[in-house]
């Protein structure tokens, strides 16, 4: 698996003006910041592939750059002793891996793992810091996200407590549906078991209950959606609350 290493540069000519810059950034942070804050980012900003099952973070280890994904989605998983794990978390391209940042931190209990690949920009952790201490937009902006993947953490624990796996599988296929703008991504039965903590059976089954409602199809590895208002019926609250604070949180970005 890969670590957090860089392995593109921005090409050069992306940095001639605020104006160019913008039209690269498909994160939502780093496209709606002010052109002199985003000017002062573009030179440390590395351009990278967010390949699947490649770790950004490891729990326990220092953060030495945050992940602005422009496409694809990234998991924050809770890491047990025993080395079980269940998703907490997701990151697309409304947010930023590393948050613990903001707080002042500069380790993880969590590890962040990519779900569906995608690409990406890292940022060293000690320019995210800096720009932090100028007290600007981009405060602001990751001060706000950091509030919103609370809330988001804080109702995964309700929903794997109080929901069955069916609910939760529609929510999980939603909320990856948002991210990845296309009905067709990569999910592999095993993944998705460690993502909801469930076993392999039981998702299993509840893959064939969905593909037999004709909610999603499956086949080798990729899942497609074909009915969203069916997921969305068969999802709890979990998704519909959690999705309306993140557009809140992005109404406030602009």
């Amino acid at each position: 698996m890969l670590g957090p290493v860089p392995t593109k540069p921005i090409p050069a000519d992306t940095h001639r003006s605020a104006g160019d810059t913008i039209q690269y950034a498909k994160n939502r942070i780093l496209a709606a910041l002010p052109p002199e804050e985003l000017c002062r980012l573009v030179p440390h900003l590395v351009a990278t592939p967010l390949d699947y099952k490649r770790i950004v973070s490891q729990a326990g280890l220092p953060i030495t750059y945050v992940c602005f994904p422009d496409s694809g989605v990234c998991s924050v998983m809770s890491v047990m002793r025993s080395g079980a794990a269940a998703e907490v978390a997701t990151v697309g391209n409304e947010g930023v891996t590393g948050v613990a940042l903001f707080y002042g931190d500069t380790t993880e209990p969590s590890e962040s793992i990519i779900q569906v690949p995608g690409a990406g920009h890292l940022l060293p952790a000690e320019v995210f810091q800096d720009e932090l201490a100028r007290h600007g937009h981009f405060h602001r902006f990751i001060g706000r996200y950091a509030h919103a993947l609370t809330i988001q953490i804080m109702q995964s624990a309700g929903c794997n407590a109080l929901h069955s796996i069916e609910q939760r599988a529609c929510k999980w296929l939603l909320t990856t549906h948002d991210r990845v703008f296309t009905d067709q991504f990569r999910l592999t039965q095993e993944f998705l078991a460690m993502m909801l903590g469930a076993t392999r059976q039981s998702v299993t089954r509840v893959a064939h209950e969905l593909q037999d409602a004709g909610l999603i199809s499956y086949h080798r590895g990729q899942v497609t959606v074909r009915n969203r208002a069916g997921l969305e019926a068969g999802s709890c609250e979990c998704y519909g609350l959690v999705r309306d604070y993140f557009d809140q949180f992005l109404k406030s970005l602009s």
